[in-house]
């Protein structure tokens, strides 16, 4: 078994921040060789040198090899150039026109190298009227109209947690560029891949779209549930923290019942189906609650889960990181960093049966990788990454 169905393709990643270097993680982690390219001191997530590094740049850096180098000289273009001739993909979410106005966007490289596939993560995309628009997480929230459908009616619009449009667009992104390998081997010729992350959130809207199609008007603000039509469907507070539920059928609704004690409602006819559960909504709720707020919220999950109920305790973050499950099954690994100390970092969540993974290496130093790919790839002597190095190009 290899070390994944990518081992072999060796990627340029000029990516920041999350989303593009989420896609390259999930490309590290199939095992392809991925050089980040990094400003000299390092991106903007690693905080240029400074400690404690980000928790986050741990997470999305990992099985990287890491390389410094200043674009802003002209020699640092000409060794991007050499770097991306020896490529497979070149991936960067830099603002759109930047790497045009540097002279190393996708016209200039694919000369030098027709059968590389670069990959392009922006805000708005590459065209539109919109496209030179910052753009994070935040405001591709409100812009995408998640923001609008998020958190209760009657108060502001909310965001969600995490950091969605950013992670979302890094998974588009993954999936352009491997298709795009796939597409190479059938023409033998690269292409761009481009990514934008408004575009990426649409799909996340599936619920809400439909409930404004069928209706007619805005489905209402609610941060227990969605508009999908099922009930129950909410989070039921416990003696000692919360449970979500849900049943999207007449089986679960029935289990549910026989869980709680109810069986009763199974013969009236106010609880008969969705649509009439649905005109009780608070009702169902408050019945359920009346069993869970005397239970611990393990004991209610456990019976509900027993009971082959559609159901989770609300975790708190370290409850996640220390999720016997996700360790269990490699997704979760224990590290040591003679700095950072004890780490909790996450793997790829994308499995294959007939390959092996590489072993979860810990995220590197800013140019750490210097001499080995300037030396390797490009044939450069000692003197000569010296010589970069005194001239404050790497």
């Amino acid at each position: 078994m290899s070390n994944g169905p990518l081992q072999g393709i060796k990627v340029i990643d000029l990516t920041q921040i999350y989303q593009g270097p989420y896609a390259s993680f999930l490309m590290a982690r199939a095992g392809a060789e991925v050089i980040k390219v990094e400003p000299i001191g390092g991106e903007r997530l690693r905080g240029h040198g400074r400690t404690p590094i980000p928790m986050a740049f741990m997470m999305l850096n990992s099985n990287k090899k890491c390389i410094t180098l200043n674009l802003k000289t002209e020699h640092g273009k000409e060794i991007l150039r050499s770097l991306a001739k020896k490529s497979d993909v070149l991936l960067e979410n830099f603002a759109p026109g930047v790497m045009d106005r540097l002279d190393v966007g996708w016209e200039s490289l694919k000369e030098i190298n027709p059968q590389l596939i670069y990959g392009s993560g922006t805000g708005y995309g590459l065209t539109g009227p919109d496209r030179d628009m910052l753009a994070m997480d935040h405001t591709i929230q409100a812009a995408s109209g998640i923001m609008s459908v998020t958190g209760d009616e009657g108060q502001p619009p909310s965001r969600a947690g995490g950091a969605p449009a950013d992670i979302m667009s890094g998974i588009h992104m993954y999936a352009g560029v491997v298709s795009a390998l796939v597409g190479l081997q059938k023409t033998g010729r690269g292409t761009l891949v481009e990514v934008s992350m408004l575009e990426s959130m649409y799909f996340i809207l599936c619920s809400e779209l439909t409930s404004y199609h069928k209706n007619g008007k805005f489905p209402p603000r609610d941060s227990a549930r969605s508009p999908a039509g099922s009930c129950p469907y909410g989070r039921y507070k416990c003696s000692d923290g919360y449970l979500a539920l849900i049943s999207v059928s007449e089986r679960h609704w029935h289990s549910i019942c026989g869980v709680i004690g109810r069986e009763d409602l199974l013969n009236d006819p106010n609880f008969s189906g969705v649509s009439r559960r649905l005109e009780v909504e608070e009702k169902v709720n408050q019945i359920i609650e009346v069993f869970t707020r005397v239970k611990t919220r393990e004991e209610a999950y456990l019976a509900f889960r027993e009971a082959r109920v559609p159901v989770a305790p609300v975790r708190d973050l370290e409850e996640v990181r220390r999720n016997p499950h996700l360790h269990e099954r490699g997704m979760l690994q224990h590290m040591e960093h003679e700095i950072m100390g004890e780490l909790i970092l996450p793997s790829s969540p994308i499995r294959y049966s007939d390959y092996g993974s590489p072993d979860l290496a810990l995220f590197p130093e800013a140019g750490a990788h210097n001499e080995e790919i300037y030396a390797d790839w490009l044939n450069l002597s000692m003197d000569q990454i010296d010589n970069l190095q005194k001239n404050g190009v790497i």
